[in-house]
């Protein structure tokens, strides 16, 4: 017998303070086979991503490592008015299918609208969604939630500009805008990045001049005029 994939840990409600036991994959048994450029990894057996999100099966209230470990008055008011009254319980304590782990984010941006929470958790809830559409292969679903995942990075670019690396979430902006065939505005943010003398995050700066480069390439060969960043620059 192989050691069990998940393991069990307790965690209190942030809402409403009960206690709940939520699903976690061994550190051991996370192996990625590969990476998309946006950072949606693909896993060998079980998929890590299924268990981020901790559900309440008493409340319903959903969060992730990144939510907020506080809740204030008015925010767990809100939460119960619009979404913890109408919940009847469920507990996604144990192993996930994918529709569960998709219940579970769609829970967790609902919560996270509700109360409020800072962009960048809501941008990390969004993109999460857009990959579990891509796991199945549904094109338009996923193309929808990276639209929604690109307006919250850059929200939480400008709230967030002198607290965070600026050099990941530059790219993440170039590579969605890239992903959904907005290619000008695509090279704008990659260039931000390569150009900057101020970020030195040398993995951003191969990654996006290798987005500008796919760029390049499907521009020239669909026979399309390069911005006029690439023009000028040559490559």
């Amino acid at each position: 017998m192989g050691m069990e994939p998940l393991y069990q840990t307790k965690i209190a409600c942030v809402c409403c303070e009960a206690e709940f036991s939520t699903s976690r994959v061994r550190p051991s048994l996370k192996r990625a086979i590969r990476s998309d450029s946006d950072f949606c990894t693909y896993f060998k057996s079980i998929n890590p991503d299924y268990y981020v999100v901790r559900v309440c099966p008493y409340c319903g209230f959903a969060s992730t490592e990144n939510s907020s470990a506080r809740l204030v008055d008015w925010q767990r008011s809100a939460y119960l008015e619009r979404v913890g009254r109408l919940w009847r319980m469920h507990d996604y304590g144990g192993e996930r299918s994918r529709e569960d782990a998709l219940a579970c984010y769609k829970l967790a941006l609902l919560t996270a609208e509700t109360i409020k929470e800072k962009d960048r958790v809501v941008a990390g809830i969004l993109h999460h969604i857009a990959w579990l559409y891509r796991y199945e292969g549904n094109v338009e679903q996923e193309k929808r939630f990276l639209e929604y995942a690109l307006e919250a990075y850059v929200l939480t670019y400008q709230s967030e500009r002198d607290l965070m690396n600026n050099a990941r979430i530059l790219y993440l902006i170039g590579e969605l805008n890239r992903r959904l065939g907005r290619f000008h505005e695509a090279v704008r943010w990659f260039s931000r990045v390569i150009h900057d003398k101020s970020i030195v995050d040398s993995a951003m700066i191969r990654a996006s001049r290798e987005g500008w480069q796919a760029i390049r390439e499907e521009m020239t060969g669909g026979g399309e005029e390069l911005p006029e960043e690439m023009q000028r620059i040559g490559s």
